[in-house]
């Protein structure tokens, strides 16, 4: 028998240490099949700081979330060992020190990890360590923004710069590459011509709404194929008025419903891990943000959860 949450029925919802949906802790079990993992670092951010205090926030937003998931009618924490794995502590004044933590704290999670962040940044080390376990892999990568820049202010290393990086350093399949959500002003067209020269294929946020959900998935699982793929999701890639708590947003964005469809849709891809970064709860109202990234980390850990032999 798998340990699930607390029983909300024993312990209200509202009391008790805030683990991601209320789950043991990695130490509290044997082995996790699936971990969730924090990272509070925002020293990439070019605008807003503050995600550093996104894996807290999400985690305390994931305390209304249940183990029963009927879009995809399976129930993750009784198929699978999931497990809240804390943060992994990065130094939060020298980002190549940072990355290399997060890459030697990924290698030693002895399963498969789906990390809130923290700025998106960390996805780099995340990709390096997946690829030492799987070779190139696919990728998913759900924002508003391209995150393919060269350099910004001459620091190779930010959140504007991690799949640039990943393609460079061959970790990345780049046969299967896609952006989703994508929308908002550039620096020049140059942008678009350089991400298109590293392998991406672009879906905008006004060729979701144009071209429909089901289109759109079907073109993503075609593009990924059976290879390991994995999933990034920037929380900017839904509209300001679903996530308003995040470092760069820009107008006209998915709403939650549609990036939860979207996702739902990969269901049967060969997903071996993901992230959900760039919360920023200072900004946020209500807990908006932070409840769409929890629901966002549950359909992940969820969709990893059914790939699992019980």
């Amino acid at each position: 028998m798998h340990i699930g949450p607390v029983d909300s029925s024993k312990v209200p919802r509202f009391a008790g240490p805030a683990t991601f949906a209320r789950l043991p802790r990695l130490d509290q079990v044997e082995r996790a099949d699936v971990a969730v993992v924090g990272v509070p670092f925002d020293a990439g951010v070019s605008y807003r700081p503050g995600a550093r205090f996104g894996p807290a926030a999400v985690r305390e937003a994931s305390r209304l979330l249940r183990p029963y998931h009927p879009g995809l009618d399976v129930s993750p924490f009784e198929r699978v060992q999931v497990a809240d794995a804390g943060d992994i502590a990065a130094n939060p004044f020298d980002i190549g020190a940072a990355v290399e933590t997060i890459e030697a704290a990924a290698d030693d999670l002895d399963a498969k990890l789906v990390t809130i962040g923290g700025d998106h940044t960390i996805a780099l080390p995340l990709l390096r360590s997946a690829a030492k376990k799987h070779g190139p892999v696919a990728l998913l990568h759900f924002d508003a923004h391209l995150d393919t820049w060269d350099t910004y202010f001459g620091a190779e290393y930010t959140h504007g710069t991690p799949f640039r990086r990943a393609v460079e350093e061959g970790i990345l399949d780049t046969e299967a590459l896609s952006h989703v959500g994508i929308r908002g002003p550039l620096y020049g067209k140059k942008d678009l011509e350089d991400d298109r020269r590293l392998g991406f294929g672009i879906l905008t946020a006004a060729d979701v709404l144009r071209r429909g959900l089901d289109e759109v998935i079907d073109v993503l699982r075609q593009r990924v194929g059976d290879r390991p793929l994995y999933v990034s999701v920037d929380i900017d890639v839904l509209d300001p008025a679903h996530a308003p708590g995040t470092g760069t947003p820009e107008a006209g964005g998915l709403t939650s419903r549609e990036l939860l469809e979207i996702l739902r849709g990969l269901a049967g891809c060969r997903l071996i891990g993901a992230d959900v970064v760039e919360v920023a709860p200072a900004y946020d109202h209500a807990e908006i943000t932070s409840v769409a990234a929890s629901h966002v980390a549950y359909d992940l850990v969820s969709l990893l959860a059914m790939q699992e032999k019980t």
